[in-house]
Formats: structure tokens, sequence, C-alpha cells
């Protein structure tokens, strides 16, 4: 064997451990942040990363209600869905979705960065949003994740 002929190790279902993050969304920039969540779920921040193993952690996000956005951007961002009915196109704002659901805003925006795969549906499911301090997975001791942007400019 030459001393070029080496493999590289890929990982597969049965290598891959996942572990379960915190991430606080408090003062949150809402891209940045979906784009580092969407990174830990596919497990890019692994060194045996393999692009067709779901090789990502669990996510946890907390403080949800305290996302940032660009107070313009805000006004103007609608979330999109049709019936697919005549006439069934459906509208929210920003601001709507925030008072009602603000976990639903970081889920959007992250599985608008994941693969529209079968892989990504499975990667989706690994993301928890509590829109408060407190979640109920304490059992899997979570470890608290630091974000690389620590706080949004507002």
């Amino acid at each position: 064997m030459t001393p070029y002929t080496k493999t590289t190790a890929s990982a597969n279902k049965q290598t891959v451990e996942h572990k379960w993050l915190v991430v606080d969304a408090a003062n949150q920039t809402l891209g940045r942040l979906a784009s580092q969540i969407a990174q830990l779920l596919r497990g890019k921040h692994k060194a045996s990363y393999t692009p067709h193993v779901d090789c990502g952690d669990y996510v946890i996000v907390i403080n949800a209600e305290q996302i940032f956005l660009d107070p313009k951007r805000a006004e103007k961002k609608e979330y999109y869905h049709n019936t697919l009915y005549p006439g069934g196109a459906r509208f929210r704002s920003f601001k709507k979705l925030k008072q009602e659901n603000p976990g639903e805003i970081i889920q959007l925006a992250v599985a608008g960065m994941l693969p529209k795969t079968i892989l990504g549906k499975q990667l989706i499911k690994k993301l928890y949003v509590y829109a408060g301090a407190d979640h109920k997975h304490a059992a899997q001791q979570p470890v608290p994740y630091p974000l690389r942007f620590d706080s949004a400019k507002g």
C-alpha cells in the first residue's frame, strides 16, 4: 500500500453521536441565528460531517419571543402559504406571527435553510423552539451552545 492511498472515514447512522444543545435567541438577529441553527442541525460543526447522513445535534431554542428583526423589515415581512384551492393564498405578517406563535418564525427560517429532501424533513424534527426561557428537555441534559454573534444592533 502506497502512502497516498488513505481512506476517509465516512459517517453513518451507527457511528454518529447526537448531542442536545440549548440556544438562547434573546436579542438575536433572525437570519444570523437561523443560519447557525441550520448548521448545528446539519452537523457541519463536526469533523465527521457527511452530507448524506444525519450528523447533526438536537437543538432547543429558548426565548424565541425576543428575536430581533430590523424595524423596517419587520413591517414589510409577510409569510405566504397557499391552500392549493382557487383564491387560497394566505398571508401572515411578521408582527402578527410574533404575537401569536414566535416559535414558528424560527422554525420557518431554519427550514428554509435546510435541504428540501427527506433528510431535511428529518433534520427539522430535531429542532424544538420555545417562546419563553423554560423547556421540557431537562432529562436529555442539554448543553448551552455559545453563538458566534452575541447580540443584535438594536
